[in-house]
């Protein structure tokens, strides 16, 4: 099974400050939730599950192009990192909201150490992006016959 190595305590403060937003309209403290060291970028949501043969990972990137995202596999750790880019569209006379989270992202996740690399597979369809590692021999189930 995979473990996901890092956590960054700050998504979670993102998702109150977005859940306060959607009930009270904008935050009330914009400043340190905007500008370059802003503490709400992109995160693509991820589920990991395991299967009888493989390790999935399936990780949302809605608006995002193949050619964006990066897969690299390094001393045991798979990761997944890119950019989704805003759309910067500036009107006058109209009150537009932006609740569209955009940004560069990384994710880790720690691989068991007898994994093959070269057999990992990766898809991307329909803003989904679905990896595949497949489990060594070793640690796959296996029937025992009782005689």
């Amino acid at each position: 099974m995979m473990d996901l190595v890092r956590w960054n305590p700050w998504n979670e403060v993102s998702q109150i400050r977005n859940r306060i937003s959607t009930l009270f309209g904008d935050s009330p403290f914009p400043a340190l939730f905007e500008g370059e060291g802003r503490l709400a970028d992109f995160s693509p949501a991820v589920d990991v599950f395991e299967a009888d043969d493989k390790v999935v990972i399936k990780a949302e990137l809605p608006g995002m192009d193949k050619n964006d995202i990066h897969l690299n596999v390094q001393n045991g750790v798979l990761s997944l990192r890119g950019e989704r880019k805003s759309e910067n569209e500036e009107k006058q006379g109209q009150f537009y909201r932006r609740e569209i989270s955009h940004g560069s992202f990384l994710r880790l996740f720690a691989l068991p150490v007898d994994v093959d690399a070269d057999k990992i597979g990766a898809e991307f369809k329909d803003g989904i992006l679905t990896i595949e590692v497949p489990k060594p021999e070793s640690r796959k189930p296996k029937q025992i016959t009782v005689n």
